[in-house]
């Protein structure tokens, strides 16, 4: 007879398993936060040890495959591969999911072989339609071209990573999977600073270190995963079979993603090509200031997102949009305190900013001042982004796919439109203006349609918070240009270069005083971020009773 369970008891269940969900979430976090700051130094490395048209070529060499991997790799296990796999483990048990993942897998390693060998064939073709621009230089594009053919294969081995990641976490196995992609970054600049001066000895092009850093941290990558793969008993002889019902429904599941996908490969494109006709630098400058963007991005609004997105999900199952858009208003509300300050900071300190994370070796002051100028804009661009990922999830969980693809698209026309006209007056940082105008008109629209969808945005609440946090930001902006102004003068007194110096100050003063004036104002965001720091410091009841 099956025990019913005490009201109690479910709610203990319930408790431990989002104790689970969070612990996991930690876990995933942390290795998120490890890879992007390897992914930094990753960064920092390259603009010191390489000079301009050498970091044009390998942005473009590794945009190449990277594009591409989206789609073989994490996008089709991420819309495919996963919810199969899961399904199978919660209703026929391991022996039907590990026959599903082999055959899986084998549809994946032809998949990504036929890619691989197409790729380094096609190198030129490819890299004529992301850097054409790059004849009007002696010597670039024939660069670029064979550092392509070089990482091509990096594809093969991320898609492989991708497929041992979706059974590792189909088994609940997050730390591998979450810890392993920093190895790229580590191999990278392993391989720059100890292949670099013996290739050019022997005549052979430095660059291409980089790209022999890239295809070991692919390898080590799958090396990882398969101590874990074996125990777990999914390492079997892959098995070809597309007949196989699991395998068609993963076929199937991939195809409507594609599409979407496609969106953003256009973007890609277009503004690599555009960036390849403007000259030395200017695809480095872009791409810095990018990962100067991804490090916000990418770690804190993401993660409010994602945290957020079950909620939302489980309120529009229950068809309660009063509670859901108190959610939806919530997370917006958090993600704009993050978001707001980090666009602030990168506007008013971008160049301190960017000459202390980069300006040593090759990377002079010129290449500050170049990459700061995009920053400007793509840092300001944050907040909307950051709405926008806040949006797109609410649609999602209302079971509106249809509208965020809608919306990507008009997004990227006018995109192409805007990097289109600011280029030649602008230069490259006339396509980060257009990141930041595309935006902003995504965010508006999808903003639109969520109103529509559950009668209100609650703009008041969310416009008034985040009213605090434009102020809160904007003191800190003010002290921190400052500092900024105060350590040059100290850096030039003394007879030093004022390039590390002036940014630390900056990030001091900034943080500490956005945290003071947030709490002046009476944050709430901030006591609600702050709260789950002040319970682990806590004795827990058991503590204080011993």
């Amino acid at each position: 007879m099956t025990r019913s369970l005490a009201p109690d008891d479910t709610e203990k269940e319930k408790g431990s398993e989002r104790a689970l969900l969070v612990s996991r979430a930690g876990v995933v976090g942390a290795g998120t936060l490890l890879s992007r700051a390897f992914g930094l130094g990753r960064d920092v490395t390259i603009a010191a040890l390489f000079d301009r048209a050498q970091t044009d070529a390998f942005w473009i060499a590794f945009a190449i495959p990277n594009a591409l991997r989206q789609l073989l790799a994490e996008g089709a296990v991420t819309s495919a591969v996963v919810p199969i796999l899961t399904g199978k483990l919660a209703t026929r048990g391991d022996a039907a999911a590990k026959a599903f993942f082999a055959r899986a897998r084998a549809v994946s390693l032809l998949a990504l072989s036929i890619v691989t060998v197409l790729g380094v064939a096609f190198a030129g073709p490819l890299t004529e339609t992301f850097a054409g621009g790059y004849h009007a230089t002696p010597g670039k594009f024939e660069r670029t071209r064979e550092l392509t053919r070089v990482v091509f294969p990096y594809v093969f081995f991320m898609g492989t990573a991708a497929m041992g990641m979706a059974a590792l976490n189909a088994k609940r196995r997050f730390a591998v999977a979450a810890f392993a992609p920093g190895l790229l970054n580590v191999a990278i600049v392993a391989a720059a600073i100890a292949l670099r001066t013996p290739l050019e000895a022997r005549g052979v092009d430095g660059v291409i270190a980089l790209g022999v850093g890239v295809l070991a941290g692919g390898a080590l990558q799958v090396a990882a995963q398969l101590p874990s793969l074996r125990a777990l008993g999914f390492l079997g002889r892959p098995v070809l079979d597309l007949r196989d019902p699991g395998v068609r429904d993963m076929l199937r599941r991939i195809g409507p993603m594609t599409f979407g996908l496609g969106i953003y490969y256009v973007d890609l494109v277009i503004s690599r090509r555009l960036l390849s006709d403007l000259g030395d630098g200017a695809q480095s400058y872009f791409s810095w200031a990018t990962r100067v963007c991804d490090l916000p991005q990418g770690i804190f609004v993401m993660a409010i997102s994602t945290a957020t997105l079950p909620s939302l999900a489980t309120l529009a199952a229950k068809g309660d949009l009063e509670e859901l858009g108190k959610t939806y208003a919530d997370g917006m509300r958090l993600a704009m305190f993050v978001a707001i300050p980090a666009s602030v900071a990168l506007v008013v300190l971008g160049e301190p900013i960017v000459a202390l994370l980069f300006e040593r070796g090759r990377f002079d002051a010129v290449a500050t001042r170049e990459t700061a100028r995009a920053l400007v804009w793509q840092g300001g661009a944050i907040f909307t982004v950051a709405a926008v990922r806040q949006l797109v999830p609410t649609l999602y969980a209302l079971g509106d796919t249809r509208t965020p693809v809608i919306v990507s698209a008009i997004d990227s026309v006018v995109f192409v439109a805007m990097a289109w006209g600011l280029r030649r007056p602008f230069g490259h940082v006339g396509v980060s203006m257009a990141i930041g105008g595309s935006t902003l008109v995504q965010m508006a629209l999808l903003a639109y349609a969520v109103r529509r969808r559950i009668g209100t945005l609650r703009a008041r609440e969310i416009g008034a918070a985040s009213a605090r946090t434009f102020a809160s930001a904007a003191v800190a902006a003010a002290g921190a240009w400052c500092a900024v102004r105060a350590a040059r003068g100290l850096a030039s007194g003394g007879g030093a270069e004022p390039t590390s110096l002036p940014g630390l100050a900056a990030g001091v003063v900034f943080v500490g005083l956005f945290v003071a004036a947030a709490r002046a104002l009476g944050s709430r965001e901030l006591g609600e971020l702050a709260a789950p720091l002040r319970r682990r410091r806590e004795p827990s009841p058991r503590a204080l009773a011993t």
